[in-house]
């Protein structure tokens, strides 16, 4: 599967044990960063935090990335399955609550078999897919009864806007698929557990769909909405994220240039007072079974930056291996 390399939708075809496709990814898998996340949704953060791996390389372009450090600019060291499973017993080992593997759709053959000796190897807390949704069903079903907790997004369903803000016109269609087999395979499962006398819900099976609130697109996420409402209403969680936050990149001249000429498909600022009032309205006529909705916030200290050791304030994770401090 990487020696003609077709494993997301965009089927390079490429020899990625030579060279590197789309995804700028060789063979090998390449990890950034790992450690205990506490800024994600409830049911999969609980108590103890999300036992997060952010892998490197990524089979999108979005411009406004904000972890374009590693899914597009390559930071990242090369792990094999010996270390990954003892980051993942060790993330266990200080309380995580599942294994988070963010970004990994460009390796899924390689993550299935690593995801397989760590279970063998005594990792028990449910295995995570962060992902972009952009990605083939036919390497999905590698996934199948090892990972049972889906957080994918839902970007947009307009192809012109994924096209220019992504590098993939077809994503719409793509997600679209992605998503419905992941609600097909993977029920609601939410359990009650006693933490230190609280009480919290946790999801140990189940999918947590993500839209991202673009500024000034708001049409994009009253499409999103109603297909949501549609086909995903009751059989998943839906999580709206007003988040959208103007990234300041490092990167040479050519590349800013070129992402300033995405960008301007949209507004690149904050989400406005108004533009969240106007979502909450939606919101309250959909009125979805399961919904997380962010509070409107101009707090953009969270922004991460993966050359350090710690990408994240304190207060949102404890890291505790990264690309450039283990070996």
């Amino acid at each position: 599967m990487y020696t003609n390399c077709n494993q997301c939708p965009r089927h390079c075809g490429i020899n990625r044990t030579l060279k590197t496709g789309f995804c700028k990814e060789p063979s090998e898998l390449r990890i950034a960063s790992a450690g205990l996340h506490f800024g994600e949704e409830p049911l999969i953060t609980v108590k103890g935090g999300s036992g997060t791996i952010f892998v490197t390389g990524c089979t999108l372009r979005c411009a406004f990335c904000q972890n374009y450090q590693i899914s597009q600019n390559g930071m990242g060291r090369v792990i094999n399955s010996e270390e990954f499973t003892k980051i993942c017993l060790e993330l266990q080992s200080i309380g995580a609550e599942n294994i988070n593997l963010i970004t990994g759709s460009h390796h899924i053959p390689k993550l299935a078999a690593f995801i397989r000796d760590a279970k063998n190897a005594g990792c028990t807390i449910p295995f995570c897919w962060n992902s972009s949704a952009y990605e083939s069903v036919e390497m999905l079903e590698l996934l199948k009864g090892l990972v049972t907790i889906w957080l994918p997004d839902l970007k947009t369903l307009d192809s012109s806007l994924s096209a220019k803000l992504f590098k993939a016109p077809d994503y719409p269609d793509v997600a679209k698929k992605a998503i419905t087999w992941m609600m097909e395979n993977n029920p609601i499962q939410i359990e009650e557990v006693k933490r230190n006398g609280e009480t919290f819900e946790k999801m140990t099976s189940g999918v947590i769909i993500r839209h991202l609130f673009l500024p000034g697109k708001l049409e994009q996420t009253i499409e999103t909405l109603g297909w949501l409402s549609e086909n995903a209403d009751g059989k998943a969680v839906i999580s709206l994220m007003n988040q959208y936050t103007p990234v300041p990149f490092e990167e040479e001249a050519s590349c800013l240039e070129a992402r300033k000429q995405s960008l301007s498909e949209i507004e690149n600022r904050l989400t406005s007072k108004v533009e969240d009032e106007d979502i909450r309205d939606m919101l309250e006529v959909y009125d979805f079974e399961y919904l997380f909705y962010q509070e409107l916030s101009d707090d953009t200290s969270w922004l991460p930056d993966f050359k350090n050791y710690q990408p994240f304030p304190n207060k949102l994770a404890k890291p505790i291996w990264h690309w450039k401090n283990n070996s």
